[in-house]
């Protein structure tokens, strides 16, 4: 009997093949999970504040902390998933984010919060990956992907978008803590249903992970983000500012030199020399450092300016919410008729318009003359360009990396995300003369006019590096 070597095989153990609903239930579940968790604190923070005594600075790390274990964990999570099984990360992922999230509603202290904040982005960093690769291995490549992508961008899109609603009615109808412990129920049963409907899927070869390269770059991330963190109160120059700052950038440096050399590298160099998966992550980075912080600044500004209470700050952004999930909706088709560079390009260029239109809210501003404009806008961007990027970052890599692509995807994002609003609250506070609202309107506007110069030069950015691909066939026949 021929032999095929392991190297070049996917191992599929499995009895049956799950219907591609179920994998796709599966996968947007967990993703929804995963970005609702970045977004979902954000109306609960005046509250977490008060009863656990934190300070501003602490309540940054409310979501930094999750943020950056994710982002820093994400391509040791995809990574392994490719190796030990994409369904056993799944749910060793979504046990992990289950328990932390009850452990963190449980908090005492504002440290036993930040633990478990820090944990629960351990579980998701394994749980992410695989929620993408799922379907990356089930559908191929072309149309039918294509869709399967839209949707669960759509539901991770929904994710962040729901978090202020589901925020607000928890912390308002019951308490902050149930912002975190309404994920112990849905992950239960996301977890029953996975563990019956997933078969396993990993690649061959040799169970080696790159243990050096995730602690530096989790390390460097982590280090980078409190620099800039710290900037806030000290100024860029400051010794106790400069140090992390620096160490952070000479942490991220090693772990480029250490994946040089590994011989099963975190993250493999080589898919960076795939121009669509260079550009995508780059501007999907960008997109994560931008669109997380709107929903950051929008549900504070609603909350601290216009005094609004937590659920209705919540109930604002639901038309912030259908349109960044009808908008990912309708990107593949879009795609089709104007091709994903177009389609990406046009959605950053909308996102930078919103974002600019954002920056003019002020202290005495109103919901439907200050936000609701904009923010349909900067949503309606997000979802347009999200789809083709992501598409974009994992069309083309080897069969045996869909697990670090996909892991990539999430890690640009959530890097971003966490990195992003660590310079933007820095920016918006410097600008602050109070507590009131004639004191914070001003900060909030300056981070939305850097967020529009940022996206706008990123828009530039995809037109000019992603590659134009070729446009995919209207309808599978």
């Amino acid at each position: 009997m021929v032999q095929v070597p392991a190297a070049s095989r996917i191992s599929t153990a499995r009895r049956r093949t799950p219907p591609l609903w179920a994998v796709l239930f599966a996968a947007c579940a967990g993703q929804f999970l995963v970005v609702l968790d970045i977004a979902v604190v954000n109306v609960a923070l005046p509250s977490m504040r008060d009863d656990l005594g934190m300070s501003a600075a602490g309540l940054q790390w409310v979501v930094n902390a999750y943020t950056i274990t994710f982002a820093g964990l994400l391509l040791f999570g995809g990574r392994a998933g490719d190796l030990f099984g994409r369904k056993r990360l799944f749910l060793i992922g979504l046990a992990v984010f289950t328990l932390a999230s009850l452990a963190g509603g449980l908090a005492q202290e504002s440290w036993h919060l930040l633990a478990a904040r820090a944990v629960q982005g351990v579980g998701a960093a394994a749980l992410a990956p695989s929620t993408l690769t799922l379907l990356t291995v089930s559908v191929p490549e072309g149309p039918a992907r294509a869709r399967a992508i839209g949707t669960w961008t759509a539901v991770g899109a929904g994710g962040g978008a729901a978090g202020g609603l589901v925020g607000g009615v928890l912390t308002e109808g019951l308490s902050w803590r149930w912002v975190l412990l309404v994920n112990v129920p849905i992950g239960a049963v996301v977890l029953l249903a996975a563990a019956w409907w997933l078969v396993e899927t990993r690649t061959g070869g040799r169970r080696r992970l790159d243990v050096p390269g995730a602690v530096l770059v989790t390390a460097g991330l982590a280090t980078l983000a409190y620099g800039i963190v710290e900037t806030e109160s000290t100024g860029w120059g400051a010794p106790s500012a400069l140090v992390p700052l620096l160490g952070g950038l000479a942490l991220l440096g090693a772990f480029l030199a250490v994946e040089a050399r590994a011989p099963v590298p975190l993250m493999p160099l080589r898919l960076f020399r795939l121009p669509a998966v260079a550009a995508a992550n780059t501007a999907m980075f960008v997109m994560g450092a931008t669109m997380v912080c709107s929903w950051y600044f929008i549900t504070l500004y609603l909350q601290n300016v216009l005094l609004y209470s937590p659920i209705a700050a919540g109930l604002s952004c639901v038309p912030h919410s259908l349109v960044i999930v009808a908008a990912s909706k309708v990107a593949p088709r879009l795609m089709v008729w104007a091709g994903p560079r177009n389609v990406a390009v046009a959605g950053c260029v909308m996102a930078a318009a919103g974002y600019l239109w954002q920056s003019t809210l002020h202290a005495d501003g109103t919901y439907l003359g200050t936000v609701l404009g904009p923010g349909l806008l900067m949503m309606a961007g997000a979802g347009l360009t999200a789809t083709p990027l992501a598409s974009a970052a994992t069309t083309g890599a080897p069969t045996e990396d869909a697990g670090i692509a996909s892991g990539l995807v999430n890690m640009a994002r959530t890097m971003g995300g966490s990195l992003g609003l660590a310079v933007l609250s820095t920016v918006a506070a410097a600008r602050m003369s109070g507590p009131g609202p004639e004191g914070l309107a001003p900060g909030y506007a300056l981070a939305f006019q850097l967020g529009a110069a940022v996206l706008a030069v990123n828009a530039l950015f995809i037109l000019l590096a992603l590659p134009r691909a070729p446009r995919p066939a209207r309808k599978d026949r």
